[in-house]
């Protein structure tokens, strides 16, 4: 084929499949599935299978000749998997108990893709974590059953080959790769014991002792396990879902770092609050945090857990690396604006910064090369699309669907390591047939007092710079030791707390006026000078605040009261009180 790869849109408009670079055309080989049912789609790991259900069936194709190759008559299957050498499909759909109380049927099948049979079905009751998870050998695959992972080989489902029983499994992570299949399990802590995470290399559970490593913490209600590619350490973001300071409606996170060699470690990261991301380099050596209260701070760390590169703070709350791993995407999606850095990693030098507002999905496309930014629903109800962009920040092509219409996903088409080889970064932006998709930058709000007035810098904080962190060589500077270096850290901390509590001082001043985004000197505080009026006014923004909520809930699908829905109506009401009251100051 001409084109470099194909990629599945799905939404109201039904789901097709689009061809490209170079253009931008819709598929004709695919035969477009037109109905508004379609609830899932899936690849298999070397791309060239495509399955997706319709609300009648579950249909798998060949992606080069779209070639119908399976049929499945599963009117709800709503969740769909290949494994990784494309020999099983497994479909999930909502389990049912029958009208009398009884068991209802299984709801998790595993079909043989080349002959179409059923190769065993189960009972799973829960959406999250609906699928088994096989070693990409298929070798081995194991599912999560009663707080026990169950493990069956070379796709045998008629005996369990092996067990991992400990007191509760509550998650577990296979690791990728080939042979020896290594396992990362989380048991959550219970009664005053902690939580832990503990690797085994399968077939080896017996006892405590036969762990590769074993990490245990308070402090986790729930965590996310990371393999690296090279299997041999995970990093582990456990959360609790409040934070007990009151200080992030985040919850509190940590992040931990256990290796298959036993050794493991707590990192540190220099800013206090939410962990909003955390990716490996696929090199396995180094990995991305992104953390901190906004602006939020990123780092790029080593296996020792050392601080490599630091790229300051600023809009972000994600982090992409490119399959290749020599390119780095920080970004701000979801209540950011959109912003994206792009990194070469071996220089650490920013190639471009453009801006996909509005974004609710980002992935790389297996070439290194090409971006693919979305705006879909229920995310977002409005200007549902997506965008390609090349990493030099040209965008290539732009898809807006009607307004009436929703698109609910856009997925790349993945290719096997290797297909495609890494090629040299460039910085010039590669040409393009679209104008540069620079957004007009908002204008901050200006009380009418000030229209007139020069503009005063209005920052409330300045950003921090990037700042390589590897020891210089050459430089005269010994290695310090243990005790000097946890010295440094401490005072580092002190200072950081300091500078932290004078912001947060700073910060409580700013508060009030941050909406005129003015200095606090510029704005004197405004009271009417009579109390009863001030708190007539405090009054009347507490209610519009709470309609305000009401609102954004009522936006996200949820049934609101009878009397939840008549604050709302009172809405211009309020409005135009508070503004008689703040005109009679």
């Amino acid at each position: 084929s001409s084109y470099l790869f194909t990629f599945p849109v799905r939404g109201s408009e039904g789901l097709y499949m689009v061809n490209g670079p170079p253009g931008f055309t819709e598929s004709t080989a695919f035969q477009r599935d037109s109905g508004k049912n379609c609830k899932a789609v899936a690849f298999s790991k070397d791309g060239s299978l495509f399955a997706w259900c319709n609300g009648e069936k579950v249909n798998i194709v060949n992606v080069t000749s779209a070639e119908l190759l399976r049929s499945f008559d599963l009117p709800k299957a709503v969740c769909l998997e290949f494994s990784p050498k494309n020999n099983v499909l497994a479909t999930w759909q909502a389990y049912t108990t029958a009208k009398d109380g009884t068991a209802g049927v299984p709801n998790l099948q595993l079909h043989d893709v080349k002959t179409g049979k059923c190769l065993k079905s189960f009972i799973q009751k829960k959406m999250q974590n609906w699928c088994p998870c096989w070693a990409d050998d298929e070798s081995i695959c194991a599912r999560n059953v009663n707080n026990e992972v169950h493990f069956f080989e070379n796709n045998n489902f008629s005996t369990i080959a092996n067990k991992l029983h400990l007191q509760k499994v509550n998650d577990f992570v296979l690791s990728p790769g080939a042979q020896p299949t290594k396992v990362a399990v989380y048991v959550p802590g219970s009664k005053g014991a902690p939580s832990f995470v503990r690797l085994y290399q399968y077939p080896n559970f017996g006892g405590p002792q036969s762990a590769l490593a074993n990490k245990s913490f308070f402090k986790a209600d729930k965590v996310t396990m990371l393999w690296n590619k090279k299997a041999t350490a995970v990093l582990v973001i456990a959360s609790t879902e409040v934070d007990k300071t009151g200080a992030s409606y985040y919850g509190e996170q940590t992040l931990h770092y256990i290796a298959t060699n036993g050794e493991s470690a707590v990192v540190q990261l220099p800013k206090n609050g939410p962990i909003y991301d955390v990716v490996w380099n696929p090199n396995s050596v180094e990995f991305c945090a992104v953390y901190g209260f906004m602006p939020a701070k990123a780092t790029v760390f080593n296996l020792k857990c050392d601080p490599v590169f630091d790229f300051g703070t600023g809009p972000r709350n994600a982090a992409y690396y490119s399959p290749h791993g020599h390119i780095l995407v920080l970004a701000g999606f979801g209540n950011l604006r959109g912003q994206m850095e792009v990194w070469d990693v071996k220089n650490y030098k920013l190639i471009s910064k453009p801006v996909a507002s509005d974004s609710t999905y980002f992935a790389w496309c297996p070439d290194g090369e090409h971006i693919v930014t979305a705006t879909c629903a229920p995310r977002l109800r409005v200007s549902n699309g997506y965008k390609i962009w090349h990493y030099t920040g040209s965008l290539l092509h732009s898809y807006e669907v009607p307004s009436n219409e929703e698109m609910w996903q856009v997925t790349w088409q993945p290719f096997l390591d290797g297909v495609f080889p890494v090629k040299a970064v460039k910085y010039q932006a590669v040409p393009s047939e679209l104008p540069s998709a620079e957004p007009k930058p908002a204008q901050a709000y200006r009380p009418p007092a000030l229209r007139n007035k020069p503009v005063t810098s209005s920052k409330l904080h300045e950003d921090e710079p990037p700042q390589n962190m590897k020891p210089q060589l050459g430089s005269s500077d010994k290695p310090l030791s243990k005790t000097a270096l946890k010295n440094q850290r401490k005072h580092e901390a002190k200072k950081a707390a300091k500078q932290e509590a004078k912001a947060d001082v700073n910060q409580e001043c700013t508060q009030s006026s941050a909406s005129q985004n003015a200095p606090r000197s510029a704005v004197p505080v405004v009271t009417s000078g009579d109390p009863e009026v001030d708190k007539k006014i405090k009054n009347l923004k507490k209610k519009l605040k709470a309609i305000e909520q009401l609102k954004e809930q009522a936006a996200a699908g949820k049934q609101l009261e009878k009397n939840q829905l008549e604050k709302i109506q009172k809405e211009t009401a309020l409005l135009q009180e508070l503004e008689d009251l703040e005109l009679g100051l």
